[in-house]
C-alpha cells in the first residue's frame, strides 16, 4: 500500500527511483531473454484493436510495480526492427542506391522515432506536470508526477498504429497513392488524417489514464484541427504521400 505522508526516507525514495529506472531500462535492452516477446505483440495488435485494455494493463503494472513506466524495452526494440524492415522493403522498391538506403533507414530509425519520439514525449511530460496535475488537497498527501519513462512509452504506443498505416498498409498501396489525379489524393490525405486522428487519441487515453491528471481531453483537441484541414488539403490537390515519398526517393517517382 502506497504511504500517504513524505517521511524523510519517503522522499529520498521519490527522488531516487527515477534516476535508477533508466539506466535498468537501457542495460535490458542487449537482454534479449529478459524481455517479455508474446506481451509485446499482444500490447501491438490490442493497441490497433482495443487500445483500452492496453492502458487497463497499464494500471495493473502500477499496482504490482509501483511506477506507470514499463520496465521492459521489447516494446522499443521490437518497433525499431519491424520499422527497419519497413524502410528496407521501401528502399529496395523506390532506391537505386546501397549507401543512400542505408542513409533513409538510419535516420528514420534515429530521427523519425527514436529522436523525435524522445523530444514529443519531453514536451508532454513537461506539459502534464506542469499544467495538468491535480492540486494536492493537502501537504501530506503523496505528490505523484508523470514519469518520463512512461511519456515515452504513451509515445512509442500512440506511435504503433501509425507505423501500421503508414509504414505498412502505404507500403502496399504506394503505387497508387503516389500517382497523379483526384482519387490518390483523396486516399493519401485519409491515411494520413487517420494516422494522425489516431496518434493523438492514444495519446489522450495514455494520459487519461493516470489519476492524478485533469483535463486530458486537451490531447484530443488536434483531431479537430486534423479533421478541418483535410478537406482543404483535398481540394487545394495536395498528396502527403508523393511529398513524404519525394523527400526520400525523388528520383524514383
Amino acid at each position: 500500500m502506497l504511504p500517504t505522508s513524505l517521511s524523510a526516507k519517503g522522499r529520498s525514495g521519490t527522488q531516487t527511483r527515477p534516476n535508477s529506472v533508466l539506466p535498468q531500462y537501457l542495460r535490458r535492452i542487449i537482454k534479449w531473454q529478459q524481455m517479455d516477446i508474446e506481451y509485446t505483440f499482444w500490447q501491438m495488435l490490442h493497441l490497433c484493436t482495443s487500445p483500452k485494455v492496453v492502458y487497463q494493463h497499464t494500471k495493473y503494472h502500477k499496482q504490482t510495480k509501483n511506477q506507470w513506466a514499463r520496465d521492459d524495452p521489447a516494446f522499443v526494440v521490437i518497433c525499431s526492427l519491424l520499422l527497419s524492415v519497413s524502410t528496407m522493403a521501401y528502399c529496395a522498391a523506390y532506391d537505386h542506391s546501397a549507401g543512400h538506403a542505408v542513409f533513409v533507414v538510419i535516420s528514420v530509425l534515429l530521427f523519425h522515432f527514436l529522436v523525435t519520439g524522445a523530444i514529443l514525449a519531453s514536451c508532454c511530460w513537461f506539459f502534464t506536470n506542469n499544467y495538468l496535475r491535480e492540486e494536492a488537497p493537502n501537504s501530506h498527501v503523496v505528490e505523484q508526477r508523470v514519469e518520463w519513462l512512461y511519456a515515452f512509452d504513451v509515445q512509442c504506443n500512440s506511435f504503433f498504429p501509425i507505423f501500421v498505416l503508414l509504414h505498412v498498409l502505404h507500403y502496399f498501396l504506394s503505387p497508387l497513392l503516389v500517382a497523379h489525379g483526384f482519387v490518390p489524393v483523396l486516399l493519401s490525405n485519409l491515411i494520413f488524417m487517420a494516422a494522425a486522428s489516431y496518434y493523438h487519441y492514444l495519446n489522450y487515453l495514455g494520459y487519461d489514464v493516470l489519476p492524478f491528471l485533469e483535463r486530458t481531453t486537451f490531447f484530443l483537441y488536434p483531431i479537430g484541427v486534423v479533421i478541418v484541414l483535410s478537406p482543404i488539403l483535398i481540394l487545394s490537390g495536395f498528396n502527403p504521400s508523393r511529398y513524404v515519398m519525394n523527400m526520400y526517393f525523388s528520383q524514383s517517382l
